[in-house]
């Protein structure tokens, strides 16, 4: 990705400031949906190389998609895109540019966009890299969310867990771009299907 124009990066840090972003993502429930987060799907953005059109609003949805985050909510996409759209509106960002961004970030709600969607392919496969990591870091990555779900019982957790993850296996494809089917496709499906089996067997 190239470096964002002045004006582009005068926007963004106004809006993560409008926002309220860091203080957002140190909440102390964010065991793995934290800043950390944030920075690893901007870099995962930039190994996408999506075109310059997007690169604007990738990076806005980025930083927004997790604005709002409760552990068991099922509205938190929704919550962030009105985040979003209400720091850009602040900040005088362009509407269409809101409109894109907004989008962006629902889409991480089920994280299926269209075919045709380069945009939101870029974000989702971006946002479920963490699913293609080295084992290690995946086995950190599962104990963190344990973590943010600490008030769940461990059998529902474990149920609950188990379906999500399920549900990626029985996608075609986890990842919408060609560099994610390719580099990150194998190594997401063998660690989800490793955690899955650790779930059943702590449920026998």
């Amino acid at each position: 990705m190239r470096e964002p124009t002045e004006r582009e990066a005068r926007l963004l840090d106004a809006a993560v400031v409008t926002g309220g972003l860091g203080p957002r993502y140190a909440q102390p429930h964010r065991e793995y949906h934290n800043l950390m987060h944030i920075e690893d799907v901007l870099l995962r953005i930039e190994e996408l190389e999506p075109p310059l059109e997007h690169e604007l609003s990738l990076a806005l949805a980025a930083w927004f998609h997790d604005a709002v985050y409760q552990p068991g909510q099922d509205d938190n996409e929704d919550r962030s895109a009105y985040a979003a759209y209400d720091a850009l509106e602040q900040v005088g960002a362009d509407p269409e540019l809101i409109s894109e961004v907004v989008r962006l970030i629902r889409l991480t709600a089920e994280h299926d966009p269209e075919d045709d969607d380069l945009a939101g392919a870029v974000l989702c496969d971006a946002d479920l890299a963490i699913l293609a990591a080295a084992p290690d870091r995946y086995a950190q990555y599962a104990t963190a969310i344990r973590q943010e779900y600490v008030h769940v019982t461990e059998a529902d957790f474990r149920a609950g867990r188990a379906k999500v993850l399920r549900r990626f296996l029985d996608r075609p494809t986890i990842y919408h771009t060609a560099h994610g089917r390719e580099h990150w496709e194998a190594a997401a499906r063998a660690n989800i299907a490793t955690e899955i089996a650790s779930l059943e067997r702590s449920d026998e």
